[in-house]
C-alpha cells in the first residue's frame, strides 16, 4: 500500500533533521533515512502495529523509531503519516489535530 506524509509530518521530520543536524549532520540524515524506511514498511503490514493508545481507533497506528513516535493512519487506498513527534510530547486530544 502506498504511504504518504503528509504536511505536518513533512514539518516535523524537517524539523527533527533541522534539530539533529545543528550536532550533527551525518547523524541527522541517517536518522531522516531510517525514519523513511520505517515509513515505507508500514506500507507492507499496516495493521501489525500498535493501535495508539491516546485515540484508540482501529486506523490510527503507530510505530517507534529511536525516541521518536510515528503515527499513521490506514485509509483504503493508502497509509497517511500524520505525525513523527518525540515521545514525551503530549499528543493532541483529538486525532484530527495531528495535521
Amino acid at each position: 500500500m502506498k504511504v504518504h506524509f503528509t504536511d505536518a509530518a513533512n514539518e516535523q521530520v524537517d524539523g527533527i533533521y533541522a534539530y539533529i543536524a545543528a550536532d550533527s549532520p551525518h547523524y541527522a540524515q541517517r536518522v531522516l533515512d531510517q525514519i523513511t524506511r520505517k515509513a515505507r514498511n508500514i506500507g507492507i503490514m499496516p495493521r501489525a502495529a500498535a493501535i495508539v493508545p491516546e485515540y484508540s481507533r482501529p486506523d490510527i497506528r503507530e510505530v517507534f523509531l529511536y525516541q521518536y513516535r510515528i503515527i499513521y493512519r490506514i485509509l483504503a487506498d493508502r497509509i497517511d503519516i500524520l505525525a513523527v513527534v518525540h515521545g514525551a510530547k503530549p499528543l493532541p486530544t483529538r486525532w484530527e489535530e495531528l495535521s
